[in-house]
Order: C-alpha cells, then sequence, then structure tokens
C-alpha cells in the first residue's frame, strides 16, 4: 500500500531554514568540484570555498521561530555576514530582498512567495556594479522567472521547488554557451552551479520532509578532486572585501560607495542595508580601498586574497604540500611567489578601525599613524574561520598542507591554525600539521624558508614535520631597538622598568629563547654599543657551528639592516635570505627602528 504523498501549501520560517541547511550541505559535498570549474569572472578556483564559507555562517546562525519574516531576516543577516566572492555575496544580496519583500506573514502562500522571490532578484541584480548574464544572476532571475508562471497552476512549494529546480538546471547549462570563457573551457558559470545545487538540497528536503542527515556539518565536507579545467588571465591581482556598519544618520547608500572605489578595479559588488553593507572588489590597492571604504563606516571585517597566487595553485602547483604561515614571518613577496607560500594575516587595530597586516596595511602606512593616533595601536591573531577557510583551500588542491607559525607563547596564531586544520582534516581525509616555530619575524621567516627549499628538493611531508623543531632550535634571533617607549606602550616592559629605561637612555636588545618567549639579553646605552654587542654574540655562536643562513627585518632602519648584512657576510659568507621591512605587527610590539637579525646554524 503506498503512502500517500503530503503537499505543502504554505511556507514558514522552520521549513524555510531547514531547506536552507539541506541547501547548504549540498555546497559542502560540491566544495571542490564548484572550485575546480571557477573560470569566471576570474580563474582563482574559489567559488566553492566562498560559497561554502556564506552557507556556513547560515548554518550556524540560531534555530529560527516559525515566523518567516523573523527567519528571513536572520537568514539575510548570517548570509550578508559569511559571504566571500561574488557569488556569496550576491546570494546574500538576493536573500536580503527577499526578507525584504516579506511583509508581517507568518506563513505564505506561493503565490506570494512568487511575488517576493520576483522582487528580490531586483536587489542582487543592483548589487553588481556591471551584471553579465549567463552566470549566476542570470540563473537565479531564470529560476525566479520560472516560479512566478508556475505559481497560477501549482499551489503547493513541493511541486513548485521540484519543478521550478528543473527549470534552474536547464538555466545552468546554458551559461556554457553564454560566455566565451565558459565555452572555452567547456563547464557551466560555477557561481550559478553552485546556487543549482544549493537548490537541489531544498527540494529533497521539502521532498522528505526531514534531513537526511544531521548537519554536525557545520564544517566542509570535500569530496574527490575533479579535473582541472583552463584558466585566462587575471586583470586585477587582489580580491578585497569589506564590512561596512553604517551610520544610518548619513543615509550612505549602495550607489555612493560603488561611486567611491568603481576606479579602483572590477568585479564590483556591493550589498545590503541602510546598516551593513558587504563590499567585494578587484584591485591591485587594497589598502587604498579599504581607506575610502573607511569614510563611510566602520569595517568590521576584511578579506583579502592573491588572485594570481590562486591561479598559480590551480594551473602550476610546484609541489604536492601547501605550506601555510602568518604575516608576521616577514618573507618578501618574490620569495613568497618563488615557493608559493600561503600567508593568513594578523590584524592590527587603531582604536575600532583595523587591518589586515601587509594586505590592508603596509609598514610604510603604519609606522607614519603610529605616532599620530590617539590610542596605542594592538594586535589581534587570525579568527579560527579565516583559518578554517583558508585549510578547506588548500585541502582541495594540495595533497597535504603544513603550517609554520608565530610562537605560541606570543600569539594565539598557531592555536586558532591547530583547531581549524583539526576540523578539516577530519573531513577532507587530506594530512594536515600544523607546528609552532617558537619564533617570529625573521625567525619564523628563516624557518619557513628552509622548509619550503626541502620541499623543493623532493622532502616528504613527514621529512619536514619532524626536522622542524631542530630548524627552530638552530635559528637564534636578536633584536636590537633605538628606544624602549615602545615597548612601554604595547605592555612587553613595565612602565616603572621603561621609566628607568628611559632615564638611562638603554637600547636594549631582546632574543627568543628555546620556549619561544622573549628575554633580555642586553643593555647598551647607544643604539652602535647594541649592533656591536649583537654582533659580538653572533661571532661567538658561529665559532664552532657552520652558518645554514640568516634574514634580517627592520621597522623603517634599513640603514642597521645593512650593516648587519654587510658584517654577517664577512663572518658566513653567505647573503642574506632576505633582507625586508618588519611586519606592523612586531612594530606594535616594539616601535619604529628595531632590527631583528635571526640566524640559523646547520644540524
Amino acid at each position: 500500500m503506498s503512502t500517500p504523498s503530503k503537499s505543502v501549501t504554505e511556507l514558514d520560517g522552520k521549513t524555510l531554514y531547514y531547506s536552507f541547511l539541506a541547501g547548504a550541505q549540498k555546497i559542502f559535498e560540491n566544495q571542490v568540484l564548484i572550485n575546480k570549474i571557477n573560470v569566471f569572472p576570474v580563474a582563482d578556483a574559489d567559488t566553492g570555498t566562498n560559497l561554502a564559507s556564506t552557507m556556513r555562517s547560515i548554518v550556524e546562525s540560531p534555530i529560527p521561530t516559525s515566523d518567516l519574516k523573523l527567519t528571513a531576516a536572520a537568514l539575510a543577516d548570517a548570509a550578508l555576514t559569511g559571504a566571500r566572492g561574488n557569488s556569496g555575496i550576491i546570494f546574500a544580496q538576493f536573500i536580503y530582498g527577499f526578507s525584504n519583500e516579506i511583509q508581517k506573514y507568518e506563513t505564505v502562500s506561493v503565490d506570494t512567495f512568487a511575488e517576493i522571490i520576483k522582487k528580490a532578484v531586483t536587489y542582487a541584480y543592483e548589487a553588481i556594479a556591471n551584471p553579465v548574464e549567463g552566470t549566476m544572476i542570470t540563473v537565479i532571475r531564470e529560476w525566479a522567472e520560472f516560479i512566478y508562471i508556475l505559481k497560477d497552476t501549482i499551489q503547493d512549494f513541493i511541486e513548485l521547488l521540484a519543478q521550478a529546480y528543473q527549470k534552474a538546471l536547464e538555466s545552468l547549462q546554458a551559461t556554457t554557451g553564454q560566455l566565451a570563457v565558459l565555452a572555452k573551457s567547456n563547464v557551466v558559470d560555477a557561481g550559478a552551479k553552485g546556487f543549482v545545487v544549493f537548490l537541489q538540497g531544498m527540494v529533497e528536503f521539502v521532498k522528505a520532509g526531514e534531513l537526511r542527515k544531521l548537519l554536525s556539518g557545520r564544517e566542509t565536507v570535500v569530496i574527490a578532486d575533479s579535473e582541472i579545467v583552463s584558466h585566462d588571465e587575471i586583470t586585477f591581482r587582489y580580491c578585497t572585501e569589506a564590512m561596512l556598519m553604517l551610520d544610518e544618520k548619513k543615509k550612505t547608500d549602495l550607489t555612493q560607495v560603488r561611486k567611491g572605489i568603481a576606479h579602483m578595479g572590477d568585479s564590483m559588488v556591493v550589498a545590503g542595508s541602510a546598516k551593513k553593507m558587504r563590499v567585494h572588489i578587484h584591485t591591485d590597492h587594497p589598502a587604498k580601498a579599504m581607506k575610502v571604504l573607511s569614510k563611510y563606516g566602520n569595517i568590521t571585517y576584511q578579506k583579502v586574497d592573491d588572485m594570481v597566487m590562486q591561479h598559480e595553485i590551480v594551473t602550476n602547483a610546484k609541489y604536492p604540500i601547501a605550506l601555510l604561515t602568518d604575516s608576521t614571518c616577514d618573507i618578501p613577496q618574490e620569495l613568497i611567489e618563488k615557493y608559493q607560500l600561503h600567508v593568513v594575516p594578523l590584524s592590527v587595530h587603531f582604536g575600532e578601525t583595523y587591518f589586515l597586516d601587509r594586505l590592508t596595511i603596509l609598514p610604510a602606512q603604519f609606522y607614519s599613524m603610529i605616532d599620530k593616533a590617539t590610542s596605542y595601536p594592538s594586535t589581534a591573531q587570525p579568527a579560527y574561520k579565516d583559518f578554517f577557510n583558508r585549510y578547506s583551500y588548500l585541502a582541495s588542491h594540495y595533497d597535504s598542507v603544513i603550517g609554520i607559525h608565530i610562537s605560541a607563547a606570543l600569539s594565539g596564531t598557531w592555536s586558532n591554525s591547530s583547531k581549524a586544520s583539526h576540523a578539516v582534516a577530519e573531513h577532507s581525509g587530506k594530512k594536515i600539521n600544523v607546528l609552532n616555530s617558537k619564533r617570529l619575524s625573521s625567525g619564523l621567516g628563516l624557518v619557513v624558508l628552509r622548509a619550503a627549499k626541502a620541499i623543493e628538493n623532493g622532502a616528504t611531508h613527514e621529512d619536514v614535520v619532524n626536522n622542524l623543531d631542530t630548524w627552530s632550535k638552530n635559528t637564534k634571533m636578536l633584536v636590537s631597538s633605538k628606544t624602549i617607549k615602545y615597548m612601554v606602550k604595547s605592555g612587553r616592559v613595565s612602565y616603572t622598568k621603561g621609566l628607568i629605561g628611559s632615564l638611562l637612555n638603554l637600547k636594549p636588545i631582546v632574543t627568543v629563547n628555546d620556549e619561544g618567549r622573549t628575554e633580555a639579553f642586553g643593555k647598551p646605552f647607544t643604539e652602535k654599543g647594541s649592533m656591536e654587542l649583537i654582533l659580538s654574540k653572533v661571532k661567538s655562536m658561529s665559532a664552532d657551528r657552520k652558518i645554514w643562513g640568516y634574514s634580517i627585518s627592520h621597522a623603517r632602519n634599513i640603514s642597521t639592516a645593512n650593516w648587519f648584512a654587510e658584517k654577517m657576510k664577512e663572518i658566513s659568507g653567505l647573503d642574506p635570505e632576505f633582507v625586508n621591512d618588519a611586519s606592523p605587527v612586531l612594530g606594535v610590539n616594539v616601535g619604529p627602528g628595531v632590527v631583528a637579525l635571526s640566524i640559523m646554524f646547520e644540524d
């Protein structure tokens, strides 16, 4: 005896919410596939990761009531908060439009739903500076238009969504012929694919009436890699995003924000409301874009992805092992590109305004701001979600991942990275190890470069992991400074000690011990005395040990950095691995004038 088929004639908040969860699960399951077919607007192979981030924010939102208006508003806010990339922000704006057009309905009929969906499409189009047909926006529009047609003959949501899903599939397949870049690679649009995958999850849920499996899944499920498609040239290097909290009295609208940054790049999407906006643009100058955006409101979230690097990973990955580190490593951009290193930025905070280290605030900009700031800046480690998204992306492109971070005794960076890596490793099945370098600045950079060169020479994942502790212990770091006042301001030195030091005009030398903690090494009275004391220590350490390499970071003190490089070449016969500006994160703690000399000895 067959079970009578049910029907759903009214859509309430809980049904909407759980259907979203089912759609999100489908995105998680297809993340890698969506990444692999991503060739438009930029071939950066991260659309699946971006959509997964958007969906994860929805999954983590509070369980709603049955009220459709309240639920839709909560979903829209969650989507906007977690949105990443073109597709994620377009999707979020569509959901915002849907929530905004709902009146005070606890439930809606098919007729009302169709009207609301049709109006929501307009919101999505308005968010995009230059809408391109044959992409996600086209599939959303044609799906919504078909629902509007069906409303006159169908009053059951199950049948409505099932038939509309078939239309979305047809629309998706048609994208290949609508854009030359898609036709060339013989793929459908990745964002459109993500939307259709989401609809598939929704349809399966409303048909079954229950979730097929629990979404303990607040994490990404990574499936087997698919074939890599061809990619074209990237116009602007950095995919840059921000969340703006607006002052409603200023009445800032989407058009004003778009005009403010339109000249800085392309692929611009601005979504949100009079209270909160999500901004996306491809640009070569993320720091300049953030400076403009900060005029419109308080920036509460920033993200910058290097699309050139992402393109290289997909088309020309040099090694099967990904090396990930953080922005305190001070490794120059040319070496990051040479070894395809992945760098997650820490953040620098000036009051309520914050910046991404080396991405939306550059060293020169930071040091010009530090003495003018009304309150002394502070720093913060990357959030768990930042690492989770990065590991999810890397797990879909590499056989394994190794993370090497700033000393755990000095920052929570290693802890967040380690927690995120375990979650991604569990779901992806990929091997991920995250290691505490017990070093920072040029010392961390030296350890990372040693690992990179080992991988270049054929070292396995296990080889690198097994040697990291030895490389770290063999790395000695000595830091000279011009003044003690910044160490006092940052809290690294107590006020009382700082006062005495200032009176005595001390130029403290700091070293990093084998536990990864900083400690005073010497307290000379002049900068020259500090430099000579460091050099004397280096000569003593290298008397019976061979130097593998050395590196130097400096905070607006290139003359002293070059002096150390010259003296080190005399001692070792080697050129430095690098001489580079110190991370603003280091500058916050020790101030301008500091020079960090790091030396790694042979095993």
